[in-house]
């Protein structure tokens, strides 16, 4: 078993690090959110990797995937925390990472309980280590400064061109989930709120199944094969995709493929009363001897 990450994985990770470090630079109050995605997936280009999932930016009650829709008017507010989730791949090999911004600097408590708990819980992150563990000790931290932890989502294992490989790094104390390898990757993601959450719309797409037929004709199945060739396996957004002919009506025929099971959609989470959401993440390597931080 190697014990150092692929370099191709230590790349992505910088790239993530890099555009992660410039990009909360623009988190401001009035710019729009339409810009700051454009923005961190052009830098992702430039700096030489492929966004591996849409970029994300949560606002406020808002817990993960929002990524701003074709003419999203929405905009920084004056007021809470923005959640900036990115992902990066060279060839592949993906870097998922994650920051909270607090926009006046009046609840920075929430930030420091995920910051807090995404230390601890990579610490443990080592070979032979039971998952359950670790989501034991993020909540443990979470709740030490009077917050809750996000118990429905979670981290996750990472493999190339799998964004969810399998595994899941929790939020709070599960048991019978297994352990820790070495040669592992993982992206640890702990949330902190004062409420619960549900789910809502969809804006983030990926392909149920990148080998399904469901029979699909006409200008389902071309977009199907475009969307195939290429995004593969990995999220991809509604306003990524553009159409040639102004006949076309691309909503209409992304819920078909919906309909018929050819792709998924990822749920924005919403806090059930309103109130802000912190996350932290990084993305690390579990060598023979510990951790390695991808992503900073």
């Amino acid at each position: 078993m190697t014990s150092k990450p692929h370099p191709l994985s230590v790349r992505a990770g910088a790239i993530a690090a890099r555009v992660m470090r410039e990009i909360v630079q623009e988190i401001k109050p009035g710019v729009k959110l339409y810009r700051i995605c454009n923005t961190a997936e052009k830098k992702i280009v430039e700096y030489g990797g492929l966004p591996a999932f849409p970029a994300c930016v949560s606002l406020n009650e808002v817990v993960a995937h929002y990524t701003s829709p074709p003419r999203d008017r929405a905009v920084i507010p004056d007021w809470g925390l923005v959640k900036i989730d990115i992902g990066v791949h060279v060839d592949g090999y993906i870097a998922d990472t994650a920051r909270t911004v607090d926009i006046d600097g009046t609840i920075s408590g929430f930030i420091d309980a995920t910051d807090d708990a995404l230390q601890e819980a990579i610490e443990m992150m080592t070979p032979g280590r039971d998952l359950g563990d670790i989501g034991s000790r993020i909540a443990k931290v979470i709740k030490a400064y009077g917050l809750r932890p996000v118990k429905n989502m979670s981290g996750h294992s990472i493999e190339q061109f799998k964004l969810y490989a399998g595994k899941i790094v929790p939020n709070e104390k599960k048991r019978g989930i297994g352990r820790i390898e070495s040669g592992e990757y993982y992206a640890i993601e702990p949330y902190a709120t004062t409420g619960r959450n549900i789910q809502d719309s969809k804006n983030i797409y990926m392909f149920s199944n990148t080998g399904l037929d469901r029979g699909l004709k006409g200008v389902a199945e071309k977009l199907r094969l475009h969307l195939l060739k290429k995004y593969g396996p990995l999220p991809f957004a509604l306003r990524w995709i553009g159409v040639k002919e102004e006949s076309i009506d691309l909503v209409a025929t992304i819920r078909e493929l919906l309909r018929y099971r050819v792709i998924k959609g990822h749920p924005v989470i919403y806090e059930r009363s309103g109130r802000p959401v912190s996350q932290s993440e990084d993305t690390i390597f579990i060598s023979e001897t510990g951790p390695i931080v991808l992503t900073r």
